[in-house]
């Protein structure tokens, strides 16, 4: 299996640290230069794309990148569900300081890698963990260009190295790159 695998570039509530979960807001200046570096990238490292399909996010950021992307390798691109970034539920678009003003106590015991799944109402680990494997046993006879999210991309590399919960939550999310995952590596091209 070859897979390459982007993070949406910077969006306007990135720059908040505003949670989008599956809500959206547009690419800045910075993450539409991000989306084009890496496309740029790619294409040097994919110099024959035609054996490739393009899998994206529904989201807009994710297309909103991809667009990017097809600039630099023409493919057509395929909307897929299971990219989608995890729900927090009634928490999406809101920041850490609006949950814990609105949910006093609901944070607590928690850190920045898995707060997340604290939502009454959101995706639970276990949910997308599911979708992630189930992703990629369907895409592992085919190379893949996949434009995803943070949390999202995280979960798949994890599934994908097998990594414990803990590993996976604390993998770095860069915007500045993406993550070659072939024979069991995960590497990251900047």
């Amino acid at each position: 299996m070859t897979l390459y695998l982007l993070r949406h570039g910077e969006t306007l509530w990135n720059t908040q640290s505003r949670f989008q979960g599956q809500l959206d807001s547009p690419l800045t200046p910075t993450g539409i230069a991000q989306a084009d570096l890496a496309a740029r990238r790619l294409a040097e490292e994919i110099p024959n794309p035609d054996c490739f399909e393009l899998h994206i996010s529904p989201l807009g950021r994710a297309r909103q990148t991809a667009a990017r992307v097809a600039a630099f390798i023409p493919l057509p691109a395929k909307e897929e569900a299971r990219l989608i970034e995890v729900t927090i539920g009634s928490w999406d678009g809101m920041t850490l300081y609006e949950i814990d003003q609105e949910h006093p106590g609901a944070l607590d015991g928690t850190d920045a890698f898995d707060w997340y799944f604290r939502s009454p109402d959101g995706e639970t680990f276990e949910q997308i963990c599911a979708r992630a494997k189930s992703w990629l046993a369907d895409t592992v006879s085919t190379p893949t260009i996949a434009i995803s999210h943070g949390l999202t991309g995280r979960i798949i590399r994890g599934v994908y190295l097998g990594l414990s919960r803990r590993e996976v939550l604390t993998l770095p999310v860069p915007q500045n790159g993406f993550y070659r995952l072939e024979a069991g590596r995960a590497d990251f091209i900047e």
